[in-house]
């Protein structure tokens, strides 16, 4: 079942009852990965609601918007995990989490969970020069990259963004020679070389796991 908070419903997965459930509170940029999950592993008892993915745009604005979902919902629920890593709010959300005795997904951001905390961690040190795109980001790169940095408008600010980078890292949750291509797309755009990375689901499939 998908709560209405970002007007993404979706067929198929509604319950007769949310009293006694699982909300995953979760940003809108993982709305399509956790409903293919949910269907895919006949999770009945776990509820969807997202919150609007522009938020990354100003993460100062992400934990007291996650507060404020968590006392609308808190009510119908026995459990709220939050999907959402830290993502840019320095350590606010988690804070606001442990005040609120409710569970967040481990990662500093969703790059680092769908590629396996883990991973990514060890590949840090010697890739700092990559830039990421997930499924989410290669479908909405002009509405979340493009326009909101200017490009649209002044695309020879391209290489005062984008020059400290070499490599577009497309990190894949599906295999969907469509959105290769747009991604190879977006590198070229940025004028940065490409590699595609399939990653799956990665650590939000085992998080989610855990709460079935």
């Amino acid at each position: 079942m998908q709560l209405d908070d970002e007007s993404l419903t979706q067929d198929g997965l509604a319950a007769e009852t949310t009293r006694g459930k699982v909300l995953l509170l979760a940003c809108g940029a993982l709305a399509h990965e956790i409903v293919a999950l949910i269907k895919a592993n006949g999770w009945q008892h776990m509820t969807l609601a997202c919150l609007p993915a522009i938020l990354h745009n100003h993460p100062e604005r992400i934990a007291p918007a996650v507060e404020q979902a968590i006392a609308k919902h808190r009510a119908q629920f026995d459990d709220i995990f939050v999907v959402y890593a830290d993502c840019g709010t320095g350590g606010q959300l988690q804070a606001v989490c442990d005040r609120l005795g409710v569970s967040m997904i481990e990662g500093p951001h969703c790059y680092s969970f769908f590629e396996g905390n883990n991973a990514f961690a060890d590949r840090a040190e010697h890739e700092f020069t990559a830039f990421y795109l997930t499924d989410f980001l290669v479908r909405q790169f002009d509405a979340f990259v493009w326009k909101p940095l200017g490009l649209d408008r002044h695309p020879e600010l391209r290489d005062t963004y984008f020059g400290h980078y070499e490599t577009l890292v497309y990190q894949a949750q599906t295999d969907d020679p469509a959105l290769t291509q747009k991604a190879q797309d977006c590198a070229a755009r940025l004028g940065l070389a490409f590699e595609r990375r399939f990653t799956g689901y990665g650590d939000l499939e085992t998080a989610l796991a855990a709460k079935s």
